[in-house]
């Protein structure tokens, strides 16, 4: 057979693991193995590069994509979609391995759904929002970073007698301000799942302030909305190709906010891309790597239109329209659990 893989979406740790698994099992297998340079781009444009041993030894270690990344949307492409199918035919494509988010594995979901072409899809996502899927790869080490920063902010707002207030990427979901804020010790955590009262996170902080403890670290997903307000807390109003705007902003306005309605000097700090980037965690290196084999294995077995998933400790195959129809957020008993610990 012959094997094409792309990474589309936002790149994050564990990419290159993935590409390797893939290579290293299907070549192993007597198979070939190709990347489509910028994701879905590629395939429009017909850039793709051989994927051999020597080209993905040690890979594993580094975070990115070596094969780069874009936020094409192929279906808002005029005859995307046949130029797709145009370029897996000349390149004599057996089965096309699409790596990325909810938007990269919506375009192979419809690729698979109206053209037929098999396609195998891999769950990358820092977020974790991706449903059928246990974790996603890319998750862990970003909220380890997280973390790492809130112990961080802690010793400088606590030496300065200050509200620090974190922005944590997370635009639906706030898996990683959630984990990343209680395994951090944040007093407050803000989540888009649920819109906040300010005068809620004042009384915390103030109840703080009044025992005896002079600073505060507020957690906040970038997502997160005060009930007050209609829509997200954006950088501007243009939009990708997937009718995403820019998001940001949210961290600043709420530190302005609780400094003037508190008394107690606020700052802000936007963890943004520092998220994405640095080598993947172990778990991500592994679970990366499991997920490419087994994307191989269900091609060889002719089970298309899927997604690899991790479910529990094994690495299983899900109908891809599972993974991408609904996305997945954190439940309120988790966010009631994280709750208990306000203002500790």
């Amino acid at each position: 057979m012959k094997f094409a893989c792309l990474t589309g979406g936002g790149d994050c740790p564990g990419l290159n693991a993935v590409i390797r698994g893939i290579t290293v099992k299907a070549i192993g297998n007597g198979h070939e193995v190709i990347g489509y340079r910028r994701g879905w781009a590629g395939i429009l444009e017909g850039e793709s590069v051989a994927l051999t041993l020597d080209a993905v030894e040690d890979i594993h270690r580094t975070g990115g994509t070596i094969l780069r990344t874009s936020r094409t949307n192929l279906p808002k492409v005029k005859g995307g979609f046949d130029k797709a199918e145009e370029t897996l035919k000349k390149d004599k494509v057996d089965a096309l391995i699409a790596i990325g988010g909810e938007d990269t594995l919506g375009v192979a979901n419809k690729l698979y759904q109206e053209k037929k072409i098999n396609t195998i899809g891999v769950p990358k996502t820092i977020d974790n929002d991706l449903s059928a899927t246990d974790y996603t790869f890319g998750y862990d080490t970003a909220i380890n970073i997280a973390t790492e920063s809130f112990d961080r902010v802690h010793t400088t707002a606590n030496s300065h007698e200050r509200i620090l207030v974190v922005e944590v990427m997370g635009r639906h979901a706030g898996w990683m301000t959630l984990e990343a804020g209680i395994a951090g010790g944040a007093h407050v955590i803000l989540l888009p799942e649920e819109k906040f009262d300010i005068n809620e996170v004042v009384g915390i902080l103030k109840k703080r302030q009044e025992t005896g403890k002079g600073y505060s670290i507020v957690a906040v997903s970038e997502g997160a909305q005060p009930k007050d307000l209609e829509g997200f807390v954006t950088q501007d109003t243009e939009k990708d190709s997937f009718g995403h705007v820019k998001l940001g902003g949210v961290g600043q306005m709420l530190a302005k906010q609780l400094e003037k309605l508190t008394g107690q000097e606020s700052r802000h700090v936007v963890l943004g891309h520092l998220q994405r980037g640095g080598s993947p965690t172990a778990f991500d290196r592994v679970l990366g790597t499991r997920l490419g084999v087994k994307a191989v294995e269900s091609a060889e077995q002719g089970e298309f239109g899927v997604m690899v998933a991790l479910r529990g400790t094994d690495i299983v195959c899900v109908p891809l329209a599972d993974a991408v129809t609904k996305l997945k957020t954190v439940p309120k008993e988790r966010y009631d659990e994280a709750k208990i610990f306000f203002g500790q």
